[in-house]
């Protein structure tokens, strides 16, 4: 990027200091514009940090067309940012800063020794060794009448008046790392459309589990299942079953038609196929089998290794005159079906779906009733599963915002 005389002495403000903000702030930096960070947290990335506690997942290798597919009806808008900055490029950015990268045999990618603090360590000295300057425990608290920024600093507030501004504050899941919400009536008040903000990548709720399931199988994982809802197609995968409903992989990557189907019904059924490496004719076969003198759990046992939380579901779920008919077990096995009355509180969610509605933007991502000012990141209206797709879009997302606020400041 070629370097503006005029970038000099202006300086601009980014509120958050997640992936989203801080990218911003290396691609205005290296334009040339003097960078204020402002978080309100003691520390940035805290959300980024906790992504990477069980090993941090930053992208996926997965071809570009299916990549972009997982955008859902956000894809056409994420699309150009990706072509912009996708997985190869965001891979290529983290060796850059001498962190280097593997692939997974699910197709994920993670820094060699799969930390996400080593990475924001390196990150933040490149940053500050740029000139960006970051503002920890200042927090944003909209505008003043004349415009100026108001800013919460633990020496009072102050008042701001930056050529650009660009919002990356992120959803309003995890609260206690910085992700409240809190900016959304802010926005409103400011004829902003902001689309409800819904957990996403959440787990749900049903009505009640038995006394039984509840103190015997809470936190048993459901391995080697699949699950959709009721007359869409079924995705292999895992998931938990919990104190008050189902949570985990399989179910993250349905929650968005889960939430959905809740909110045009009052409830969503998904079924479970306990069993998808047989077909219902084998487990028709099998459970025909004379069982003698055995009980039926463990003929199900013995002849399709159902036991455990698997068998435990099956009563919970269904009548026991199912359990007197072959044919009818068989079928339950294949496609029991769970109702979910509602999704985990938002806070819970690791990420969330809503935010400002990309038709409240320009091209360059500024918000079309406040010139000058541009969103990035969890706080637009696009959801994505887990799997790196999150943070891929945060960081392109980031980095389009910036672009746009360069063009924007040239022209001005």
């Amino acid at each position: 990027m070629t370097l503006d005389a005029s970038s000099r002495n202006q300086t601009v403000a980014i509120i958050g200091g997640g992936p989203a903000g801080l990218m911003a702030a290396e691609v205005l930096s290296q334009a040339g514009y003097k960078v204020d960070v402002y978080d309100g947290m003691p520390s940035v990335g805290r959300k980024f940090l906790l992504a990477g506690v069980g090993g941090m997942n930053i992208t996926h290798s997965e071809p570009s067309p299916a990549f972009v597919s997982r955008y859902a009806e956000r894809a056409s808008v994420i699309a150009p940012m990706l072509r912009s900055f996708g997985a190869q490029a965001l891979c290529d950015w983290i060796h850059g800063l001498g962190i280097q990268t593997f692939t997974g045999s699910s197709g994920r990618v993670f820094p060699a020794d799969m930390k996400a603090a080593p990475l924001l360590r390196a990150w933040l000295k490149r940053l500050r060794e740029a000139g960006v300057v970051i503002h920890t425990r200042h927090r944003w608290l909209g505008w003043n009448a004349d415009s100026s920024l108001r800013i919460a600093t633990p020496d009072g507030e102050i008042a701001l008046t930056p050529a650009a501004i660009l919002l990356a504050l992120g959803g309003a899941s995890w609260a206690r790392l910085g992700s409240d919400g809190a900016w959304v009536p802010l926005l409103e008040q400011r004829s902003v459309c902001v689309a409800p903000l819904q957990a996403a990548n959440c787990g749900f709720e049903v009505d009640a589990w038995s006394e039984l399931l509840r103190s015997k199988f809470a936190g048993a994982p459901l391995k080697n299942v699949a699950m959709g809802l009721r007359g869409q197609p079924l995705r292999l995968g895992e998931c938990v079953v919990t104190q008050t409903g189902v949570e985990g992989s399989l179910v993250y990557a349905l929650s968005a038609r889960i939430r959905e189907a809740i909110n045009q019904s009052g409830s969503a059924t998904v079924e479970i196929d306990l069993l998808p490496g047989k077909t219902l004719a084998e487990v028709q076969r099998a459970l025909s089998k004379p069982r003698g003198s055995r009980s039926l759990s463990k003929h199900l046992h013995s002849q399709l290794g159902i036991d455990g939380i698997k068998a435990a579901l099956l009563r919970e779920l269904m009548p026991a005159a199912t359990f007197t008919d072959p044919a009818l077990l068989a079928s339950a096995i294949k496609a029991l079906p769970l109702t979910l009355i509602r999704p985990r509180p938002l806070d819970e969610a690791i990420s969330t779906a809503g935010g400002v509605t990309f038709e409240a933007l320009d091209e360059q991502m500024m918000i079309n009733a406040l010139p000058g000012v541009f969103c990035a990141g969890e706080m637009l209206d696009w959801e994505a599963p887990t799997g790196g797709y999150l943070l891929t879009a945060c960081f392109a997302s980031g980095r389009a915002a910036a672009l746009g606020m360069v063009s924007w400041l040239r022209s001005s």
